[in-house]
Order: C-alpha cells, then sequence, then structure tokens
C-alpha cells in the first residue's frame, strides 16, 4: 500500500468514533483509491490496510500460519513465533520501537484497555480470541515486548489426540474411565504442555445428557458437546470499574444447575470455591493447573488458597475431600502427551501425589488405589 494512500485511509479514520473495523477501513480504502485502482489492486491494498489499521499489522501474516500458537515480539527487529516445535526466529521487522508500541497500544484499546506510561502493561483477551500481553519500556528495558497467544481455531477430540500420540499406554484408556467414574480431577502441567487441549478433548467424552458449565478468562475450551454454557471473565474498564474475576463465575456457575463444573485454569482465589463446590455433590469437576510435577500439585494449591484467606491445613483438607487424581501433561521433542496419572493420598493433615500410572513405567506406588477408583480393583 502506498504511503500517501495509508496516510489518507488513516486521517479519515481518525475522525469516526470508535475503533476501526475490517468493514470501515474496507470502505474507506476504496473511497481514497478512487478509480485509480483496478479491482484486484484494491482488494490487496484492502487487505493490507485491514492487517495495518484494524488487525495485528506485521504480525498478522504469523498469526494465520497453521500451528501457531505464540507470537512473541521481544523488540522491533526480534519476532518469534512457536508452533509445536520450540521457538522460531522470523523474518518480519518492524521499522522502530515507535511502531511496536502504536500496534501495542491499538491492540489494548480494541479490548477497551488502556496502555500508556501510566498503565504501562496490559493481559487482554482481543475480540478474536487471541491473548494479548503487552509491557512498555522503561519497565521492559530498551523496547516494548509484545506476547500474543493464539486461540486454537480446531477443535481436538480424543481420536485426533491419540492419533498425534497424546495417550502413551493405558492413558487413553485410564483416563475414559476417568471421566466415567465421575471423578474430579486437575490437568497440570507447564506452560504450552496441552493442558487445556487435553481437557477440552476429554469433556467430550462426558455424556451428552449432563451439563457443563465452563469457567474461563478465554473462551479456549472447545468441547465437542451438546449442552455447554460458558462464563467468562472481564477485565475492569478505563475507569476501573465493570470488573468479573473467575471467583465471581465459579460462584454463579454453582447456581446454574452444573453436573460438571468447570475451570479452565485454577490460578488465584477461586480455587476455594471450585474445592467447595467438588464437596458438595458436584462431582466430576476438573480444571487445569500450572504445576511441573504432580508432586508439586499441593504446594501450588497451598499457595493459591492462601490468596483466599485458607489456611494449610484448610486447603489440605479441602483437596483430601474434593480431588482425586491429577493428570500431567509435558512437552517432549515428539510432542505433547500424558506422562503420569497421579492419586491424591491423605497422609495426616497434609496431602501428596503418588503415581497411580506413568508413561515411563517408573515406580507407581498408588496403582492399587487407582484400580479401587476407576472401578478395576478385586
Amino acid at each position: 500500500m502506498s504511503r500517501p494512500l495509508v496516510e489518507r485511509v488513516r486521517a479519515r479514520l481518525a475522525l469516526e468514533p470508535g475503533i476501526p473495523t475490517s468493514a470501515g477501513v474496507a470502505a474507506a480504502v476504496r473511497e481514497e483509491a478512487g478509480g485509480l485502482l483496478g479491482d484486484d489492486d484494491v482488494l490487496r491494498e484492502v487487505r493490507w490496510a485491514v492487517d495495518e489499521l484494524a488487525g495485528a499489522g506485521p504480525l498478522e501474516s504469523l498469526l494465520r500460519l497453521p500451528g501457531v500458537t505464540d507470537v512473541l515480539v521481544n523488540g522491533p527487529d526480534e519476532v518469534w513465533i512457536d508452533r509445536g516445535a520450540g521457538l522460531e526466529l522470523t523474518a518480519v521487522r518492524f521499522p522502530g520501537d515507535d511502531a511496536v508500541r502504536r500496534l501495542a497500544v491499538r491492540l489494548a484499546a480494541a479490548a477497551g484497555r488502556r496502555l500508556d506510561d501510566a498503565a504501562p502493561w496490559v493481559d487482554v483477551g482481543l475480540p478474536d480470541g487471541t491473548r494479548l500481553h503487552a509491557v512498555l519500556p522503561p519497565v521492559s528495558a530498551g523496547a516494548t515486548c509484545l506476547s500474543l497467544r493464539v486461540l486454537r481455531r480446531c477443535v481436538l477430540d480424543v481420536a485426533d489426540l491419540a492419533a498425534g500420540g497424546m495417550f502413551p499406554g493405558r492413558a487413553e484408556e485410564l483416563l475414559r474411565a476417568v471421566i466415567d467414574r465421575r471423578l474430579a480431577f486437575l490437568v497440570t502441567g507447564g506452560t504450552g504442555s496441552g493442558k487445556t487441549t487435553l481437557l477440552s478433548a476429554l469433556l467430550g467424552l462426558v455424556d451428552t445428557d449432563e451439563r457443563l458449565v465452563l469457567c474461563e478468562d478465554a473462551a479456549e475450551l472447545t468441547p465437542v458437546h451438546p449442552h455447554v454454557v460458558r462464563l467468562l471473565t472481564r477485565p475492569p474498564n478505563v475507569e476501573g470499574a465493570g470488573l468479573v474475576s473467575l471467583r465471581d463465575l465459579v460462584r454463579q456457575a454453582l447456581r446454574m444447575r452444573p453436573d460438571r463444573l468447570v475451570v479452565g485454569e485454577v490460578r488465584g482465589a477461586e480455587v476455594a470455591d471450585l474445592l467447595a463446590a467438588l464437596n458438595t455433590g458436584h462431582d466430576g469437576g476438573c480444571g487445569t493447573l500450572h504445576a511441573n510435577r504432580p508432586a508439586e500439585v499441593p504446594a501450588r494449591l497451598e499457595a493459591l488458597g492462601g490468596a483466599a484467606g485458607l489456611d494449610r491445613a484448610a486447603i489440605h483438607s479441602q483437596v483430601a475431600a474434593a480431588l482425586a487424581l491429577v493428570v500431567h501433561v509435558r512437552r517432549t521433542p515428539g510432542g505433547r502427551c500424558v506422562s503420569e496419572i497421579g492419586v491424591v493420598r491423605r497422609s495426616g493433615a497434609f496431602v501428596a501425589i503418588e503415581p497411580g500410572w506413568r508413561a515411563d513405567a517408573g515406580p507407581v506406588p498408588a496403582a492399587d488405589r487407582l484400580a479401587d477408583l476407576l472401578g478395576e480393583g478385586r
């Protein structure tokens, strides 16, 4: 797109109220181009202008690449992507840090958030579901940093994951039994390990006459199921009002007659409400949790419970009564896979997670307990 034309389009859109839409950008390009361009040229210019003025600019082409889960900007000359095989440096470049900052500010504004020197970072879901995190200098030393987490556009079921190697050994058989027995569980793992993908697929195994109520920060869970109710958090507006937290959603979900209560990611004080719900007749509840190993889950829940005002003994007591299993996934050079199914075991006043099944055939001291939970015990 020629510089004079893009500046004329930008000036026209600046006079319009609100955030530019794709349709508005396209109309402005057609009007400003007049009859000087042919149909193919107009289409090309419209596509470029929509990306530049209403999309993610130079990053839009990366977001469209098949398999891309993350686009990371560390500076104007350093743009990375992740499409499942580790980070890759791309050839995309910005003219300078001012261009990166303008893009970050515009994307934040599209989601109704403020990003400037007084509010130098933002973490918000964009209208298309992409998750934006941006940090401005001097908090990000030297350059504006952008992180875009791409909402998965395809729906994967258990068969798809099995074909991709997610379930080594008996993993699929055991997890199907977990769903059938209505056991409460958490899917754990590191960032990008496939926690949400696995949980979404497992929810597709739930009986079709059950009602799923999902509580999420962003609409990432996509279970293939006929009865799904989705609740989403909302950040505060520029005046600091209107916040809807995940804890608020869990409380509302309990009043919506859920057969399965699902928390997309347990990351704060909502853990208290989730555990309380699982202790009051809501069998089969589940969610995801960041943890490097299943054995670290009690410590993670302790920390989150502290944010809700629960002491150590109280959170362990709640966990022991509410949760049955931990399903751990990890990312390997060959892809993502289930590596362990841990059993929640109470020892005195505290709980521990003991392996009941492991993909590496390591020791499984809780194998008999897992078999009992899944109805395989003799």
